[in-house]
């Protein structure tokens, strides 16, 4: 299958996109600057413009572009940049994708978990309303924006990603450092879930996702039970060898994270209730076996 990539530079880009071709797939990755290479096409989501060439013959667009949620710390300037990337990006790409003569099959479109918003010890699937926030509320404007493509007719899924366990990039990249150098701990009373999923499975379900025709709407990525902060702690020091007694205070956080704080402290108790109903089967169902598998990527 041809497939067009946004966003394929990022962590969970470059690993689909490295799927996907050894298996002997064409990609097509879209950048935001003048193609300097034939598997590139253009695209400027700022200005509405998609190159059509690139989309031309594909099968599959997988939409994976936006800022960093955990990147800068949230001024007003970066929450538009977080919220614009998205709303605008996806927008831009439903409507190249509803204007084609041919357009793909399915179009898989980011999101994230944090369309939940703080769900305490209440476990959601993807039945659960839209949280309160600012992340929520960019969720639920991100996914409005795919509506051209949807009105097409084009089968549209909303791939709503937990906390991918990976050594570098998100946010587990940030943290294996910290775990090994000893410093590792809880954050805030380490009561808060934290909803994960390994790399190979995140990319194993953007492709599952592609590939079962009767999967449409929100989906969530993210292993079958989530575990607390300090159940999660607790795994990282155990498989790294290293002690976990630092605990970092919430006020810390806060000063250190401003906003964005509320989100780390926050919980998400997310089950991906519609992905395993669809038949997929997790490599690394859990913790431990995930931060094994990042560790030897």
């Amino acid at each position: 299958m041809r497939i067009a990539i946004t966003g394929s530079s990022g962590l969970i880009g470059q690993a689909l996109v490295r799927s996907l071709r050894a298996d002997g797939h064409e990609v097509v990755r879209f950048v935001r600057r003048t193609p300097s290479a034939p598997d590139e096409a253009e695209w400027d989501p700022r200005r509405g413009h998609v190159d059509p060439a690139g989309l031309a013959g594909c099968g599959a667009v997988v939409h994976l572009a936006g800022a960093g949620v955990g990147d800068h710390r949230w001024t007003a300037a970066y929450k538009k940049e977080i919220r614009d990337s998205r709303v605008a990006g996806t927008d831009a790409m439903a409507r190249a994708i509803a204007a084609l003569d041919a357009p793909p099959a399915v179009f898989v479109c980011g999101s994230a978990i944090g369309y939940y918003g703080d769900t305490g010890d209440r476990a959601v699937d993807e039945h659960a309303p839209a949280g309160q926030g600012f992340l929520p509320e960019v969720c639920v404007e991100w996914e409005a924006a795919a509506a051209p493509a949807q009105l097409a007719g084009v089968r549209t899924v909303f791939a709503r990603t937990g906390l991918v366990v990976a050594a570098e990039g998100g946010a587990w990249g940030k943290l294996f450092p910290i775990f090994k150098a000893g410093l590792g701990g809880r954050l805030g009373n380490g009561r808060q879930y934290w909803s994960f999923i390994s790399l190979h499975d995140e990319i194993a379900a953007l492709r599952h996702a592609v590939d079962t025709p009767d999967l449409s709407g929100p989906l969530n990525l993210t292993a079958p039970e989530p575990l607390t902060n300090r159940e999660v702690t607790a795994a990282m020091g155990r498989v790294l060898h290293r002690p976990t007694l630092l605990p970092v205070p919430a006020p810390a956080l806060r000063l250190a994270l401003g906003e964005f704080a509320g989100d780390v402290i926050g919980s998400q108790r997310v089950r991906p209730t519609r992905l395993l109903e669809s038949g997929f089967t997790f490599r690394h169902p859990d913790i431990e076996g995930s931060i094994r598998a990042a560790l030897a990527e």
